[in-house]
Parts: structure tokens; sequence; C-alpha cells
């Protein structure tokens, strides 16, 4: 362990920002893991008493914070050269508030035990001509591939955050699904929470459930199929309207049309041969306040995978040029 108990008060510029971001900003080498266990055992504490680590902290309250983990030592330059240069290549779009990565399938946003590899261990590559590191304002599951905003500074973090959670953002998504749902646009709304599935892989898998169950959080999805491959599959535009854990993921499953390569979200239609393997889901597009001027949308390029499958299938990414369309 390392230094002593501290009594951070929260500042006007932290914004209404939620008890684990607000401690990452100061200890960004912890893991999640590690974030939820100190505020689970009541090490962290604010104004005195016990948190949870999705509470939202206001300006003025003081946060506990107990002695920390040291931090591994990092490579020379915090980040080693192949790994700066992979960060940095994923850039979309840069300037002085916002970051914005094209996040590859299969690298994961945050750490833990069995995730040495990730966005957040790459973000001394993106700091730029910045002493700052920037920060995560929202993550997207290891597998799914596209648009991931870093902000630049704390300022730039709240506001962010602030625009996420009033839902003033729109998120735009791609996906390949088995089968072709009927009708080809709607909506699947409903309550759902986390749930134990059979498996060690799947202990945060969503599970259907009754409103007043406990844990249960309503999410609400908008889709459109922008094309049909013979009914076999689909290339579907998804719009979540909520920010759940796999809400996409679980929304398709629920209406028979699960997500091509989802290895927890299945189901019983079959797979059409020759397509690539990995989730095939894309943050495709974003629009949202920008923190200093007007609105920032951002598109991201497909993945080589989800690609392939395009290709194999006869569907034309260029016929979708406004992914906000299908929705408008």
């Amino acid at each position: 362990m390392t230094g002593g108990v501290t009594q951070i008060v929260v500042e006007d510029d932290d914004g209404e920002v939620r008890l684990d971001r607000f401690l990452r900003r100061r200890a960004p080498h912890l893991t999640q893991g590690q974030i939820e266990k100190l505020v689970r055992t009541g090490q962290v504490r604010v104004d005195g008493a016990r948190a949870k680590a999705n509470d939202r902290l206001r300006a003025g309250q003081r946060v506990r914070i107990p002695p920390l983990p040291a931090e591994t030592p990092r490579a020379p330059g915090g980040v080693a050269p192949r790994d700066a240069a992979l960060a940095q290549g994923l850039v979309l779009f840069k300037d002085d508030d916002v970051l914005v990565l094209n996040k590859p399938a299969g690298l994961a946003a945050q750490g833990g035990a069995r995730t040495p590899r990730h966005v957040d261990g790459l973000l001394d590559a993106l700091k730029f001509e910045r002493d700052e590191r920037p920060k995560l304002v929202h993550r997207l599951d290891r597998d799914t591939s596209g648009v991931l905003v870093l902000a630049r500074h704390a300022r730039a973090a709240a506001a962010l955050a602030a625009a996420l959670r009033a839902r003033d953002a729109d998120k735009i998504y791609w996906a390949i699904v088995l089968g072709a749902p009927r009708p080809s646009a709607g909506e699947i709304r409903g309550w759902m929470r986390k749930a134990p599935g059979p498996g060690e892989a799947d202990r945060e898998m969503m599970r259907r459930c009754a409103q007043n169950d406990e844990g249960a959080v309503f999410a609400v999805t908008h889709y459109v199929t922008l094309s049909d491959a013979g009914g076999k599959a689909a290339w579907m535009a998804l719009k979540p309207e909520t920010g759940r854990t796999h809400q996409l993921r679980f929304h398709m499953a629920e209406i028979g049309h699960a997500i091509l390569g989802d290895p927890k979200y299945v189901g019983d239609r079959p797979t059409p041969g020759g397509l690539a393997k990995g989730l095939h889901l894309h943050a495709r597009a974003l629009r949202i306040p920008h923190p200093t001027k007007g609105v920032l949308q951002v598109q991201a390029p497909l993945p080589p995978h989800m690609e392939a499958s395009f290709a194999a299938l006869g569907f034309d990414a260029r016929s979708a040029r406004d992914p906000f369309a299908a929705f408008a």
C-alpha cells in the first residue's frame, strides 16, 4: 500500500460524476474490480457514510480515500512503443477537448485480473501535446468494435458524461443478426437484470425479469433492418435509448435474432456458412454535444471481420451513407 488516508472535496468541474469514475481519475492504475472492492468494503466513504460505486457525487461532498495499492511500474514512456503505435493508430478525431477512437474487437475498454491489455492501459500514449491523461467517458464490450469517446481533461469529461446521462447523445450500432426480424423495424423494451449464467464465463449475463425484481433496470432499443440476405441473416441498425450492460445483444436474442458470433446470447437459428468469426456488433456512429462548441458527429469504419461477412452476404455499407437516417 502507498500513502495515507486522504479526504478529497468534489469540485464543480467534476460534475455529477459516478464515485467509481471519480476514483479512477485519481488512481488510473486501479482496475474496476479493485475500485469496487474498496467501495464495497467501506474503505471509500462519502461524507463519512458508505456508498455504492455507481452513486453520483455532488460538488462539496468529501470523499475518503484509503491508502491505495502501488502502481505497477510501466515500460519507459508509460506504454511500450508497439502498444503506443497501436493506440495512436485508432484515433478517428482529436481536438483540445475530445479524442475518439475506433476500438477494435477483442480489446477491452478497462482491465481486470485476466485482461492485461486494455484501452485504459494505453491512455498514456494518447496524451499527445497535453500533460493530462485522457479519460474514458463510456465503455464498449470487449468484443464490440467502433466509436469510443475519451475526454482530454476533467471539464470535458464532466460535460460528455452529463450529455450521455441526459440521453442527449445519439448512438448508432450496426450488427448482423441471424434470421430477418419481422416486422423489419420496431422497438424492443422491457426489464432486465444481471444474473449468473450457466458457466464461469457467464457471470454477467442479463436475464429478463419483472419490474420489482432486485437489480431490475428498464431498457429500450430501436431497430431497423437495412438489408436482408434471403431470410438467413440481416444487417441491422440499432439505436439504444438506454445504455444497459449487453443491452443490444440481449434484446436481439430476446426477439429470436441473436447477433452473429455472440457466444453468450445465442438462439436456435442456424449460422450461414462462410462467414467470419467474432461478434458482429459495431458502434458505427455517435452524435453528442461537444464540450465547448457545437455538436460532435463521428463514424467508425467496419472492422475486418464484419467487412468480410458483409461481402459474403451481399451487404453494401455504402448504401447507408448516413447512419442516423434510418431513425430520422
